[in-house]
């Protein structure tokens, strides 16, 4: 999966000096009786010697780092729909996540919640979410790759909405290049996208979405959507690794709504997910921004590594405006593969974003990054809401701990 975009190439360089490797770094030398010395077979297999030699004259390398950016709940309220919708009864979204785009499309991959269903008209808000469909080709042209759809909402609509989401984000997969992952039309269709692999810039990634459960409960298992089953869960993880996944991803829905700080059975979660093979975890469903950590694991031939966690990514765009639901995470990942194909740099790299709501910022619901308008007070239509922006921002950062 490759954007079609002009991108700059990093060259790629690896320099090894094996000069310095001696025979004898190599070869078992020992004195035959006669004296004279004898050459057997080697001791040690021909990667020994490169990590000997790379032990005493590292290799400089500068790989191409694969970018990932993550955003939060995408969500579609009442009024969201309200102030989008034209006198002709078409919708223009434009200006939503403008204020994102730029860094959804500049990645590599783009991956987002989506929290509604497209089940067709009539549209309608919280507490059953039904979107246009307009609205999902909006945010694919922002430069989402893959749409997330593992929630508690994804079944507001019923069977028959979720089979109408699955069909229409289908046919965005082939008109669009979109993927979707999360909801599975039936066994066969579930069998390619739990997990979805992806080769992103020829780095194979496997992603593994999946709810705490859903608001409406589904009347049969197909179509439905992938749960929080440990069993299948342990499966797909393990499908990736076979299919020679260099990073494998957990998205999971969980958590209490509302909480800065994630609970207990997150963690448990957390935990169990990272030794049982993912490389990175990545939750939503609290709206609103959780702390951070890693997980210290013994990964395949006992290499020690840590798995990152970031609890809750927050709403990405919404209509809310309680406490802390108006600022969210942009989450960016760079991961390569070192000489010997492990993967690194799993490092994440945070921008706290912030939805504004019509005639505050702009005439529409709009989330943008919120180092780009700290001390732009004069931009604010409401110099209220920039204060709170700005008051939020800071705190969250003091709750979470999370720097950006």
């Amino acid at each position: 999966m490759t954007k079609e975009r002009k991108r700059p190439k990093a060259g790629s360089k690896l320099l090894v000096f094996l000069a310095a490797v001696s025979c004898a770094a190599a070869l078992d030398i020992r004195p035959s009786k006669a004296g004279c010395p004898v050459m057997k077979t080697p001791a040690v297999d021909d990667r020994t010697v490169l990590v000997r030699a790379l032990e005493r004259y590292p290799a400089t390398i500068e790989p191409d780092p694969v970018s990932i950016c993550f955003i939060g709940d995408v969500m579609l309220h009442k009024a969201q729909i309200e102030n989008s919708m034209n006198e002709d009864g078409s919708f223009d979204f434009s200006g939503c996540l403008d204020g994102i785009a730029e860094d959804l499309t500049d990645a590599d991959l783009a991956v987002a919640n989506m929290e509604f269903t497209l089940a067709g008209p009539p549209y309608s808000g919280y507490p059953s979410f039904c979107a246009p469909d307009e609205y999902a080709v909006y945010a694919a042209g922002c430069g989402i790759d893959v749409f997330l759809t593992a929630n508690n909402h994804i079944l507001d609509k019923g069977e028959r909405g979720l089979k109408r989401t699955l069909e229409a984000y289908r046919l965005m997969e082939k008109e669009l290049g979109i993927r979707m992952t999360g909801s599975a039309y039936d066994p066969e269709d579930e069998a390619g996208r739990f997990p979805l692999m992806l080769e992103v810039e020829g780095f194979r990634i496997g992603i593994v979405n999946f709810t705490y459960g859903t608001n409406a409960a589904a009347g049969k298992e197909y179509p439905g959507t992938f749960l929080t089953d440990r069993k299948k869960i342990s499966e797909a993880i393990k499908k990736a690794e076979e299919l020679d996944a260099g990073l494998i991803i957990a998205l999971p829905h969980w958590g209490e709504e509302y909480r800065t700080e994630h609970s207990a059975a997150q963690e448990e979660l957390a935990r169990w997910l990272a030794e049982n093979g993912a490389d990175l975890i990545i939750g939503t469903h609290p709206h609103v921004v959780q702390d951070t950590g890693v997980i210290p694991v013994t990964g395949s031939r006992g290499r020690k590594m840590t798995v990152p966690v970031v609890y809750s990514l927050g709403n990405a765009i919404s209509n809310m405006s309680a406490r802390n639901t108006q600022i969210g995470l942009l989450l960016t990942v760079r991961v390569c593969r070192d000489m010997w194909g492990r993967t690194t740099g799993l490092e994440p790299d945070y921008t706290f974003t912030w939805t504004s709501l019509p005639g505050r910022l702009g005439k529409r619901h709009c989330t943008v990054k919120v180092k780009d308008y700290l001390g732009k007070r004069e931009k604010w239509k409401t110099a209220g809401e920039y204060d709170k922006m700005v008051s939020t921002y800071y705190n969250i950062k003091r709750l979470t701990g999370i720097e950006d």
